[in-house]
């Protein structure tokens, strides 16, 4: 309910600092590198990354300092990694969907996702980004195998530099709405786990952007992402 109030009394202002924030954030790119690979040794894993921009690195200079590729490089030491990359900017769960449901079907023991910023951004209610999160691990499961599924947790936006008051507090709202949602799926949902976000408290760690991570919080992301795998790590009812 207070949310609702608050888009309606704040709507205009909204809108104003969302154009705004549009025209002024600078467009980062995705870093060079490369979006797939095997490395270390030990129990074969197949490993399928999936998401946005952050998914996709933005804010590292390379793949290498991006979550794709520090994931990997954790992972190395206990398992022979078999990676792949699938990410582009701007990707909602519903471009996700369609991308997904256009690949050539390959085997995945675990799927990594990142997404739900671009949905936040995009208006979209927690109801219907949910059921498209659910639609996306069915699909998985069902023509990829996987048997595993680690759905990163949308990012604290109220703690993003790049967005002004009270936009930021009103994204950051709607951010934690939908992350209540997905624990409650997860953890109705065999196999899948929400992996807390709480990494941006300190924006020094950011990108130049103020809107991505940088360098320093992909490692940090890419770590608790492999304790999950490894069976330790933090519960997944962690703060997000």
């Amino acid at each position: 309910m207070r949310l609702l109030a608050a888009t309606i009394a704040l709507g205009p202002l909204l809108l104003l600092q969302g154009w705004h924030v549009r025209r002024v954030i600078p467009v980062l790119p995705e870093p060079p590198g490369a979006r797939e690979g095997r490395m270390g040794s030990g129990p074969p894993l197949r490993l399928l990354i999936l998401g946005d921009s952050a998914a996709a690195g933005v804010g590292a200079s390379t793949q290498d300092e991006a979550l794709s590729g520090q994931l990997a490089a954790a992972l190395a030491p206990r398992f022979e990694v078999s990676w792949k990359l699938v990410a582009r900017t701007g990707a909602t769960t519903d471009d996700t969907l369609k991308t997904v449901a256009a690949m050539p079907r390959e085997p995945f023991d675990v799927v990594v996702t990142s997404l739900g910023v671009n949905d936040v951004t995009g208006g979209v209610s927690p109801g219907r980004w949910l059921a498209g999160q659910q639609q996306l691990v069915t699909l998985l499961r069902r023509d990829f195998g996987a048997t595993r599924v680690l759905l990163s947790s949308v990012p604290p936006m109220h703690l993003f530099p790049a967005l002004p008051q009270p936009l930021r507090a009103y994204l950051g709202a709607q951010a934690h709405r939908y992350n209540v949602a997905l624990q409650s799926f997860a953890d109705a949902t065999e196999g899948c786990v929400r992996v807390p976000l709480d990494l941006t408290q300190e924006s020094v760690h950011m990108a130049s952007d103020g809107f991505h991570p940088g360098p320093e919080l992909y490692t940090a992301w890419a770590a608790r992402l492999a304790d999950r795998l490894a069976g330790s790590g933090p519960s997944a009812s962690d703060p997000a």
